[in-house]
């Protein structure tokens, strides 16, 4: 099922994330609607307050799946981020280490159209549970990297225009809260995505 995806300034992308605490067939089914929900929108990464649950759940595949808005290629791919087998689900997710600084032109499926340099750590090493409760640690750089904790933020009621300079932040936020959202027709067979050079988690 296709979910709506909640955009800024919704209040629930505000809101802190609660622990799942209970693995069954409502967790698993959740996951199941946020990754086609994700797919749907051409997005790389989705969290649950994005969706309106606030729950420490995330869905992300940041692997190119076609030569329609996407700026990665597989050859681009490091080998850390190849060996991790997506789409991945992290329930509960955590950073347990992080290493090194990278920079990455960050959108949002929850603020669409806008664009913004955001820093992030380099190579991180993350704890989470799957759908059926077992723990385990995901070891990557890249993109991907950048996308967990991107959607890591969010289970903080943290968007990525939080990381930016205060003036920065607060322009595009007064922008949106004023003019709405940029509105680029759909050509049929086309990506969604705002910018064929980036792509929104």
């Amino acid at each position: 099922m296709i979910m709506k995806i909640l955009t800024f300034p919704d209040p629930k992308l505000r809101e802190v994330s609660q622990p799942v605490e209970t693995f069954g067939p409502e967790i698993k089914k959740l996951s199941e609607d946020m990754i086609e929900t994700m797919y749907h929108a051409n997005g790389i990464g989705l969290a649950a307050p994005q969706v309106g649950e606030l729950v420490r759940m995330v869905v992300i595949d940041t692997r190119p799946k076609d030569e329609k808005g996407r700026r990665y290629k597989y050859e681009e791919m490091s080998e850390l981020e190849a060996a991790v087998k997506q789409p991945l689900i992290l329930i509960n997710p955590e950073i347990i280490k992080g290493e090194g600084k990278t920079t990455f032109d960050e959108g949002c499926l929850s603020i669409p159209g806008y664009f913004e340099t955001v820093e992030r750590f380099n190579y991180i090493e993350m704890k989470a549970f799957d759908v059926n409760g077992k723990e385990f640690v995901v070891k990557t750089d890249g993109l991907l990297a950048i996308c967990m904790q991107h959607e890591l933020d969010h289970l903080e009621g943290t968007l990525f225009l939080d990381h930016l300079s205060f003036v920065k932040g607060n322009k595009i936020k007064n922008q949106i809260k004023k003019y709405g959202y940029p509105v680029k027709e759909k050509k049929e067979g086309e990506a969604t995505t705002a910018d064929e050079e980036k792509c929104e988690v």
